[in-house]
Protein backbone atom coordinates (compact mmCIF):
# COMPACT_ATOMS: atom_id res chain seq x y z
CA UNK A 1 0.00 0.00 0.00
CA UNK A 2 2.72 2.48 1.02
CA UNK A 3 4.48 2.11 -2.31
CA UNK A 4 1.36 3.21 -4.21
CA UNK A 5 0.78 6.32 -2.16
CA UNK A 6 2.30 9.56 -3.38
CA UNK A 7 1.93 13.29 -2.82
CA UNK A 8 -0.71 13.53 -5.56
CA UNK A 9 -2.87 10.95 -3.75
CA UNK A 10 -2.51 12.78 -0.42
CA UNK A 11 -3.48 16.00 -2.24
CA UNK A 12 -6.65 14.35 -3.58
CA UNK A 13 -7.65 13.03 -0.16
CA UNK A 14 -6.94 16.24 1.80
CA UNK A 15 -7.98 18.76 -0.83
CA UNK A 16 -4.72 20.67 -0.48
CA UNK A 17 -2.47 21.34 -3.45
CA UNK A 18 0.51 19.02 -4.13
CA UNK A 19 2.83 21.93 -3.38
CA UNK A 20 1.24 22.49 0.02
CA UNK A 21 1.40 18.77 0.79
CA UNK A 22 5.05 18.63 -0.17
CA UNK A 23 5.92 21.70 1.90
CA UNK A 24 4.09 20.34 4.93
CA UNK A 25 5.78 16.95 4.76
CA UNK A 26 9.21 18.56 4.40
CA UNK A 27 8.79 21.05 7.26
CA UNK A 28 8.88 24.04 4.90
CA UNK A 29 7.72 27.46 6.02
CA UNK A 30 4.44 28.98 4.92
CA UNK A 31 2.11 26.11 5.79
CA UNK A 32 -0.53 26.75 8.44
CA UNK A 33 0.06 24.59 11.53
CA UNK A 34 -3.46 23.05 11.40
CA UNK A 35 -3.07 22.38 7.68
CA UNK A 36 0.27 20.69 8.23
CA UNK A 37 -1.19 18.59 11.05
CA UNK A 38 -4.08 17.41 8.85
CA UNK A 39 -1.73 16.54 5.97
CA UNK A 40 0.53 14.60 8.32
CA UNK A 41 -2.46 12.75 9.80
CA UNK A 42 -3.66 11.64 6.37
CA UNK A 43 -0.13 10.75 5.27
CA UNK A 44 0.20 8.49 8.31
CA UNK A 45 -3.20 6.86 7.70
CA UNK A 46 -2.28 6.14 4.09
CA UNK A 47 1.11 4.76 5.11
CA UNK A 48 3.11 7.45 3.32
CA UNK A 49 5.05 8.33 6.49
CA UNK A 50 5.58 6.30 9.64
CA UNK A 51 4.29 7.27 13.05
CA UNK A 52 7.75 8.14 14.28
CA UNK A 53 8.38 10.93 11.78
CA UNK A 54 10.42 13.55 13.66
CA UNK A 55 9.01 17.06 13.88
CA UNK A 56 10.65 18.14 17.16
CA UNK A 57 14.20 19.11 18.06
CA UNK A 58 15.10 18.96 21.71
CA UNK A 59 17.98 21.19 22.85
CA UNK A 60 19.51 19.44 25.86
CA UNK A 61 21.68 21.48 28.24
CA UNK A 62 24.03 19.21 30.15
CA UNK A 63 25.57 20.28 33.46
CA UNK A 64 28.32 18.43 35.23
CA UNK A 65 28.62 21.14 37.87
CA UNK A 66 27.22 24.25 36.12
CA UNK A 67 30.46 26.23 36.56
CA UNK A 68 30.70 27.02 32.84
CA UNK A 69 27.04 26.95 31.82
CA UNK A 70 25.70 29.12 34.63
CA UNK A 71 28.16 32.03 34.53
CA UNK A 72 28.22 33.25 30.95
CA UNK A 73 25.81 34.91 28.48
CA UNK A 74 27.32 32.79 25.70
CA UNK A 75 24.67 30.07 25.83
CA UNK A 76 21.47 32.17 25.61
CA UNK A 77 22.84 33.58 22.34
CA UNK A 78 23.48 30.05 21.12
CA UNK A 79 19.96 28.96 22.00
CA UNK A 80 18.60 31.96 20.10
CA UNK A 81 20.30 30.68 16.95
CA UNK A 82 18.87 27.19 17.46
CA UNK A 83 15.38 28.56 18.00
CA UNK A 84 15.53 30.85 14.95
CA UNK A 85 16.57 28.03 12.61
CA UNK A 86 14.05 25.59 14.08
CA UNK A 87 11.29 28.07 13.27
CA UNK A 88 12.63 28.61 9.75
CA UNK A 89 12.74 24.87 9.03
CA UNK A 90 9.40 24.15 10.67
CA UNK A 91 10.54 22.19 13.71
CA UNK A 92 9.06 22.48 17.16
CA UNK A 93 11.85 23.26 19.63
CA UNK A 94 11.98 22.36 23.29
CA UNK A 95 14.69 22.80 25.92
CA UNK A 96 15.61 20.13 28.48
CA UNK A 97 18.09 20.40 31.33
CA UNK A 98 20.21 17.47 32.48
CA UNK A 99 22.23 17.72 35.68
CA UNK A 100 24.58 14.85 36.44
CA UNK A 101 24.23 15.64 40.14
CA UNK A 102 20.54 14.65 40.11
CA UNK A 103 19.71 11.32 41.75
CA UNK A 104 17.63 10.21 38.75
CA UNK A 105 20.10 11.50 36.13
CA UNK A 106 20.56 8.15 34.36
CA UNK A 107 16.80 7.59 34.26
CA UNK A 108 16.35 11.02 32.67
CA UNK A 109 19.01 10.24 30.07
CA UNK A 110 17.44 6.91 29.14
CA UNK A 111 14.07 8.58 28.66
CA UNK A 112 15.54 11.26 26.40
CA UNK A 113 17.64 9.01 24.16
CA UNK A 114 14.81 6.50 23.71
CA UNK A 115 12.25 9.12 22.69
CA UNK A 116 12.17 8.54 18.93
CA UNK A 117 9.66 11.36 18.37
CA UNK A 118 12.40 14.00 18.87
CA UNK A 119 15.92 14.64 17.67
CA UNK A 120 18.52 15.84 20.19
CA UNK A 121 21.04 18.66 19.93
CA UNK A 122 23.13 18.11 23.03
CA UNK A 123 25.11 20.98 24.57
CA UNK A 124 28.17 19.08 25.75
CA UNK A 125 30.34 21.95 26.96
CA UNK A 126 30.71 20.40 30.43
CA UNK A 127 30.84 16.82 29.14
CA UNK A 128 33.90 14.78 30.14
CA UNK A 129 35.16 11.57 28.51
CA UNK A 130 33.66 9.26 31.12
CA UNK A 131 30.25 10.94 30.75
CA UNK A 132 29.77 9.92 27.11
CA UNK A 133 29.12 6.16 27.24
CA UNK A 134 25.50 6.37 28.37
CA UNK A 135 24.59 8.31 25.20
CA UNK A 136 26.08 5.85 22.71
CA UNK A 137 22.86 3.81 22.57
CA UNK A 138 20.68 6.77 21.53
CA UNK A 139 17.68 5.66 19.46
CA UNK A 140 17.02 9.14 18.07
CA UNK A 141 19.13 11.44 15.85
CA UNK A 142 21.79 12.82 18.18
CA UNK A 143 24.21 15.71 17.59
CA UNK A 144 26.75 16.92 20.14
CA UNK A 145 27.42 20.61 20.35
CA UNK A 146 30.59 22.30 21.68
CA UNK A 147 32.45 19.12 22.56
CA UNK A 148 34.74 16.76 20.67
CA UNK A 149 36.10 13.35 21.59
CA UNK A 150 37.69 11.20 18.86
CA UNK A 151 35.81 8.08 19.97
CA UNK A 152 32.36 9.70 19.84
CA UNK A 153 30.08 8.06 17.25
CA UNK A 154 28.03 11.23 16.87
CA UNK A 155 27.69 14.15 14.54
CA UNK A 156 29.03 17.32 16.09
CA UNK A 157 29.38 21.08 15.76
CA UNK A 158 32.28 22.62 17.63
CA UNK A 159 34.55 25.66 17.85
CA UNK A 160 38.01 25.46 16.29
CA UNK A 161 39.58 25.93 19.73
CA UNK A 162 43.23 25.00 19.17
CA UNK A 163 43.58 27.07 16.01
CA UNK A 164 41.85 30.03 17.65
CA UNK A 165 44.28 29.90 20.60
CA UNK A 166 47.13 29.77 18.07
CA UNK A 167 45.78 32.93 16.45
CA UNK A 168 45.68 34.74 19.81
CA UNK A 169 49.16 33.60 20.85
CA UNK A 170 50.69 34.54 17.50
CA UNK A 171 49.14 37.99 17.83
CA UNK A 172 50.93 38.46 21.15
CA UNK A 173 54.21 37.27 19.63
CA UNK A 174 53.74 39.66 16.70
CA UNK A 175 53.33 42.46 19.25
CA UNK A 176 56.79 41.64 20.63
CA UNK A 177 55.79 39.53 23.64
CA UNK A 178 58.02 36.60 24.60
CA UNK A 179 56.92 36.12 28.21
CA UNK A 180 53.38 34.93 27.57
CA UNK A 181 51.40 33.37 30.40
CA UNK A 182 48.25 31.31 30.48
CA UNK A 183 45.19 31.84 32.71
CA UNK A 184 43.59 28.40 32.77
CA UNK A 185 40.15 27.55 34.06
CA UNK A 186 40.13 25.11 36.97
CA UNK A 187 37.32 23.06 35.40
CA UNK A 188 39.21 21.45 32.49
CA UNK A 189 36.51 21.09 29.88
CA UNK A 190 37.49 19.82 26.42
CA UNK A 191 37.43 23.32 24.94
CA UNK A 192 39.92 24.65 27.48
CA UNK A 193 42.24 21.70 26.98
CA UNK A 194 42.22 22.27 23.22
CA UNK A 195 43.00 25.96 23.75
CA UNK A 196 45.91 25.02 26.02
CA UNK A 197 47.30 22.82 23.25
CA UNK A 198 47.04 25.64 20.72
CA UNK A 199 48.76 28.09 23.08
CA UNK A 200 51.65 25.77 23.99
CA UNK A 201 52.18 24.52 20.44
CA UNK A 202 52.40 28.07 19.11
CA UNK A 203 55.01 29.08 21.68
CA UNK A 204 57.05 25.97 20.84
CA UNK A 205 56.78 26.66 17.12
CA UNK A 206 58.32 30.09 17.75
CA UNK A 207 61.10 28.72 19.94
CA UNK A 208 59.57 30.09 23.14
CA UNK A 209 59.55 27.82 26.17
CA UNK A 210 56.31 27.41 28.10
CA UNK A 211 57.12 28.82 31.54
CA UNK A 212 54.98 27.07 34.13
CA UNK A 213 55.51 29.98 36.53
CA UNK A 214 53.44 32.07 34.14
CA UNK A 215 50.52 29.63 34.23
CA UNK A 216 47.85 30.26 36.86
CA UNK A 217 44.72 28.20 37.47
CA UNK A 218 41.66 30.30 38.22
CA UNK A 219 38.01 29.65 38.97
CA UNK A 220 35.75 29.75 35.91
CA UNK A 221 33.32 32.29 37.37
CA UNK A 222 34.15 36.00 37.12
CA UNK A 223 34.08 36.59 40.86
CA UNK A 224 36.01 33.39 41.49
CA UNK A 225 38.69 34.26 38.90
CA UNK A 226 39.02 37.70 40.51
CA UNK A 227 39.50 36.21 44.00
CA UNK A 228 41.91 33.53 42.77
CA UNK A 229 44.01 36.07 40.88
CA UNK A 230 44.22 38.25 43.98
CA UNK A 231 45.61 35.26 45.88
CA UNK A 232 48.19 34.75 43.13
CA UNK A 233 49.23 38.40 43.20
CA UNK A 234 49.48 38.47 46.98
CA UNK A 235 52.46 36.11 46.66
CA UNK A 236 54.23 38.69 44.47
CA UNK A 237 55.16 36.27 41.68
CA UNK A 238 57.17 37.15 38.59
CA UNK A 239 54.61 38.05 35.96
CA UNK A 240 54.79 37.75 32.17
CA UNK A 241 54.20 40.70 29.84
CA UNK A 242 50.99 39.11 28.51
CA UNK A 243 48.36 36.50 29.36
CA UNK A 244 46.13 34.37 27.16
CA UNK A 245 43.00 33.39 29.10
CA UNK A 246 40.74 30.38 28.51
CA UNK A 247 37.74 32.68 28.16
CA UNK A 248 36.50 36.25 28.66
CA UNK A 249 35.01 35.54 32.09
CA UNK A 250 38.42 34.47 33.43
CA UNK A 251 40.21 37.29 31.61
CA UNK A 252 37.96 40.00 33.04
CA UNK A 253 38.07 38.63 36.58
CA UNK A 254 41.87 38.48 36.42
CA UNK A 255 42.11 41.94 34.89
CA UNK A 256 40.11 43.43 37.74
CA UNK A 257 42.47 41.84 40.28
CA UNK A 258 45.58 43.06 38.42
CA UNK A 259 44.24 46.59 38.37
CA UNK A 260 43.47 46.51 42.08
CA UNK A 261 47.09 45.49 42.70
CA UNK A 262 48.31 48.51 40.77
CA UNK A 263 49.06 46.93 37.39
CA UNK A 264 47.93 48.79 34.31
CA UNK A 265 46.40 46.90 31.38
CA UNK A 266 47.89 46.90 28.79
CA UNK A 267 50.81 49.16 29.82
CA UNK A 268 52.16 46.64 32.36
CA UNK A 269 50.40 43.43 31.31
CA UNK A 270 48.45 42.59 28.15
CA UNK A 271 45.46 40.22 28.20
CA UNK A 272 43.52 38.31 25.54
CA UNK A 273 40.24 36.50 26.23
CA UNK A 274 38.06 34.10 24.26
CA UNK A 275 34.35 34.20 23.22
CA UNK A 276 33.74 37.95 22.65
CA UNK A 277 30.95 38.23 25.18
CA UNK A 278 28.93 41.47 25.09
CA UNK A 279 30.63 43.06 28.11
CA UNK A 280 34.07 42.92 26.40
CA UNK A 281 33.14 46.23 24.77
CA UNK A 282 32.52 47.98 28.09
CA UNK A 283 35.46 46.78 30.20
CA UNK A 284 38.32 49.21 30.89
CA UNK A 285 40.27 48.68 28.76
CA UNK A 286 38.08 47.03 26.16
CA UNK A 287 39.09 43.37 25.92
CA UNK A 288 40.89 41.95 22.90
CA UNK A 289 39.44 38.50 22.31
CA UNK A 290 38.35 35.73 19.94
CA UNK A 291 34.85 36.12 18.51
CA UNK A 292 32.66 33.04 18.31
CA UNK A 293 29.55 33.42 16.15
CA UNK A 294 27.10 32.07 18.71
CA UNK A 295 23.83 32.39 16.79
CA UNK A 296 25.41 31.02 13.60
CA UNK A 297 26.73 27.99 15.48
CA UNK A 298 23.23 27.23 16.70
CA UNK A 299 21.81 27.62 13.21
CA UNK A 300 24.47 25.33 11.70
CA UNK A 301 23.63 22.65 14.26
CA UNK A 302 19.93 22.75 13.35
CA UNK A 303 20.67 22.64 9.63
CA UNK A 304 22.86 19.58 10.14
CA UNK A 305 20.17 17.95 12.26
CA UNK A 306 17.64 18.61 9.50
CA UNK A 307 19.90 16.68 7.10
CA UNK A 308 20.26 13.84 9.62
CA UNK A 309 16.48 13.55 9.99
CA UNK A 310 15.76 13.61 6.26
CA UNK A 311 18.73 11.47 5.18
CA UNK A 312 19.39 8.95 7.97
CA UNK A 313 22.33 6.60 7.62
CA UNK A 314 24.67 9.09 5.98
CA UNK A 315 28.27 9.53 7.14
CA UNK A 316 28.84 11.27 10.45
CA UNK A 317 30.11 14.84 10.22
CA UNK A 318 32.02 16.93 12.72
CA UNK A 319 31.68 20.55 11.68
CA UNK A 320 34.35 22.93 12.97
CA UNK A 321 33.30 26.57 13.23
CA UNK A 322 36.07 29.09 12.59
CA UNK A 323 36.44 32.16 14.81
CA UNK A 324 37.40 35.79 14.27
CA UNK A 325 40.10 37.75 16.08
CA UNK A 326 38.80 40.99 17.65
CA UNK A 327 41.47 43.60 18.34
CA UNK A 328 40.60 46.12 21.02
CA UNK A 329 42.64 47.85 23.73
CA UNK A 330 43.99 45.23 26.16
CA UNK A 331 47.24 44.38 24.28
CA UNK A 332 50.19 46.68 23.64
CA UNK A 333 53.23 46.51 21.40
CA UNK A 334 56.54 46.11 23.27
Amino acid sequence: MAGKINIKKISEVTGFSPATVSNALNNKRGVNRDTAAEILRVAKELGYVSENRITKIRFVIYKRNGKIIDDTPFFPLLIDGVETECKRLGYEMSISNLDKRDDDYEEQVRWLINDTSSAIIFLGTELMENDIDIYRSSKCPFLIFDCFESSMPFDGVLINNADSARMATEYLIDKGHRKIGYLRGDFRIKAFRSRAVGYARTLNNHGIEVNREYTHTLDTTMEGAYEDMKRVLAKKPELPTAFFADDDVIAIGAMKALQEYGYKVPEDISIIGFDDLPFCEITTPRLTTIRVSKQEMGMVAVRRMDEMIKMPGKSKLKISICTEFVERDSVRMI
